[in-house]
């Protein structure tokens, strides 16, 4: 395994407050919630196929050894199982019980943008329709092997996320003919200060082309204008985006774990 970003020694105020954020937005998205201890299962029968919606997020503390166990319970009608852990040693005591009962285990680092607001980038705010295709076109090239389905509840579990936050933004780059080539979804919550910047993703035609930057530069940009001082991301702790990030003023402030089965 990859050797991590050293997590804060205490929880910083940004970290206890994105975390509420990030449980409170879950509760909202779903279609309907069922409370667990340590937590809560969420669950959309209009999008079944996506983890997403129909998992567990524990946000307390929790018995790690009944976790499995509680997970099958509240998620045995599905083919998948998807357990998130928000908190850093609850998620890491939680890792051996669920290893051992056959679930995959990776580490999601909580990053902070901590550097100076873009002047603006020459993203957009754009509707679901016009991300649909190219969402569409990506999520093909990331499972090939997925059926239409499957693919259309990836993309349009999107609208769901309208539920999460009090504002919900999907931002877009577009080329010099009009079609999206980057997007990413923004979610602010101005009455707490609070802004995530989720799921950016480029064409795989249009990689390398700065689409990404004007996406993320507008997104920063949208939530300082709407008085989030807390601009924070989500980023996979053993892939290479992490890096990228760092790179535009984010640096990694907690960690939460993702585990899955099935």
């Amino acid at each position: 395994m990859p050797t991590l970003p050293t997590p804060p020694t205490a929880p910083r105020p940004e970290l206890r407050r994105i975390i509420a954020f990030l449980s409170g937005f879950a509760r909202r998205q779903a279609a309907r919630t069922v409370e667990l201890p340590g937590g809560f299962a969420v669950y959309d029968d209009a999008f079944a196929h996506s983890r997403a919606n129909n998992g567990l997020l524990i946000d307390r503390a929790v018995d790690a050894e009944a976790l499995p166990a509680l997970a099958d319970e509240a998620l045995g009608h599905l083919p998948h199982r998807l357990i998130h852990v928000l908190d850093d040693e609850t998620g890491t005591a939680c890792a051996g019980p669920l290893i051992r009962a056959g679930y995959a285990h990776s580490v999601e680092l909580v990053m902070l943008h901590t550097g100076p607001v873009p002047a603006g980038g020459h993203g957009e705010v754009v509707d679901l329709d016009a991300i649909r295709l190219p969402l569409t076109r990506r999520w093909q090239d990331f499972l090939p092997d997925a059926d239409g389905e499957v693919i259309r509840h990836l993309v349009e579990r999107r609208e769901a996320r309208r539920r999460g936050a009090d504002i919900v933004h999907f931002i877009g780059a577009r080329t010099q003919e009009g079609e999206v080539a980057s997007w990413a979804d923004l979610y602010l919550e101005p009455a707490t200060g609070i802004a995530q910047i989720e799921d950016l993703v480029t064409s795989q035609a249009r990689l390398g082309r700065g689409h990404a930057d004007a996406v993320l530069a507008t997104a920063l940009r949208l939530a300082a204008d709407a008085d989030c001082g807390t601009r924070f991301l989500i980023a996979d702790a053993a892939d290479w985006p992490r890096h990228w990030y760092e790179r535009r003023g984010f640096s990694v402030v907690g960690r939460s774990h993702c585990f899955e089965r099935g």
